[in-house]
């Protein structure tokens, strides 16, 4: 299915009207999607690292990936609404790039994995009888997913 039409409604949309015109509307909600990566970047790494005990290792797994869940998924709708909002400035050009495609690939993926595979995983009955070695697997696997969305997202501006 090809997805185009979307691109070209978005392009044409009263979102892109006003990212087109206003530079320093479209400055603040850059800001506020650099903002929310950052915070996603640290919540991800504090959570991925404690599960590969380098970091607060007197703190329980359980207590840390709590902790940081509720911000990942604030960042992550903050990350998204305003990615909408700056891919509206430039949706058909977006549209022919094999990095931004890369990118949601990615996105999708590390959502899948986040909340789908890690959370449940820790949250889990299990999780006291879970080798250590899964652990450090899954805390690999999510900060290549997520590693590979940023790289992704910045080589977008490179091509």
């Amino acid at each position: 299915m090809d997805v185009l039409f979307l691109f070209e409604w978005l392009d044409t949309s009263l979102l892109a009207q006003i990212s087109k015109s206003s530079g320093g509307v479209f400055a603040a909600v850059q800001t506020v999607h650099l903002g929310a990566m950052a915070l996603l970047g640290g919540m991800l790494l504090v959570s991925d690292l404690r599960l590969l005990n380098v970091l607060m290792k007197d703190v329980p797994v359980q207590v840390v990936m709590e902790n940081t869940r509720n911000w990942i998924t604030i960042a992550l709708v903050a990350m998204i609404l305003s990615g909408i909002f700056m891919a509206s400035a430039v949706a058909i050009k977006l549209y022919y790039n094999m990095f931004f495609w890369s990118k949601m690939a990615g996105l999708v993926m590390g959502l899948i994995f986040f909340y789908g595979i890690k959370t449940p995983l820790i949250r889990g009955d299990e999780f006291n009888t879970l080798n250590p070695w899964i652990l450090r697997l899954v805390a690999i696997a999510s900060l290549t997913i997520w590693f590979s969305v940023a790289a992704s997202g910045r080589w977008i501006g490179f091509s």
